[in-house]
């Protein structure tokens, strides 16, 4: 494989989302659509490492299902939840209109340290053949360990939070739901 190129975007794509999550707390430009997009574009990210590093033997089978079936959990999750908050009237298209929020979902600690931890490991694991280290090196496998165990914990925190899903109140769904714009009348 191109060990060298997926690296060297494994590191382009960490450092992109650290800057746009620095970008949008330090300039408070959060946003219902980002809170959706940028976890589904972790996941994504996440998914294809994982799944593409098992496939090579770089990374061990069952850590990779790990990884994976708590991120499908977690899409199967929200799927639900998404359905149960939307406010009336319930229909698909309006399922899929990001600008009627229902819930807001509060990464929690774990889970950052997790998505940490992951990307981390991708690209050590990545960097292993690049730089001619065993895929069963010492540090590897205990970076495995820790990452799925973080995995397992970030999942159980996401079920077990109060913080981590926040049903929007009335109010709230008013206040971020985008505002008609009114043309001024012709004289």
């Amino acid at each position: 494989g191109q060990y060298e190129w997926a690296l060297g975007g494994c590191v382009v794509f960490g450092l992109t989302d650290a800057l746009d999550g620095y970008v949008a707390r330090r300039f408070n430009m959060r946003s219902f659509v980002g809170s959706i997009i940028d976890p589904a574009a972790d996941k994504v990210l996440m998914t294809t490492l994982t799944v593409a590093l098992a496939y090579t033997g770089l990374l061990p089978m069952p850590l990779a299902a790990v990884i994976v079936g708590r991120d499908v959990a977690l899409s199967l999750a929200a799927v639900v939840i998404r359905w149960a908050t939307l406010p009336a009237p319930k229909r698909l298209g309006r399922y899929f209109d990001l600008s009627v929020p229902s819930v807001e979902v509060r990464p929690t600690q774990i889970s950052k340290w997790n998505t940490a931890l992951q990307l981390a490991l991708m690209a050590a694991t990545l960097a292993a053949p690049v730089l001619g280290v065993a895929a069963d090196a010492a540090y590897l496998v205990a970076l495995q360990w820790i990452t799925g165990a973080t995995t397992v914990a970030s999942g159980i925190g996401y079920l077990t939070s109060k913080d981590a899903v926040h049903r929007l109140t009335k109010a709230e769904v008013a206040k971020r739901l985008p505002k008609p714009h009114i043309l001024p009348k012709k004289k």
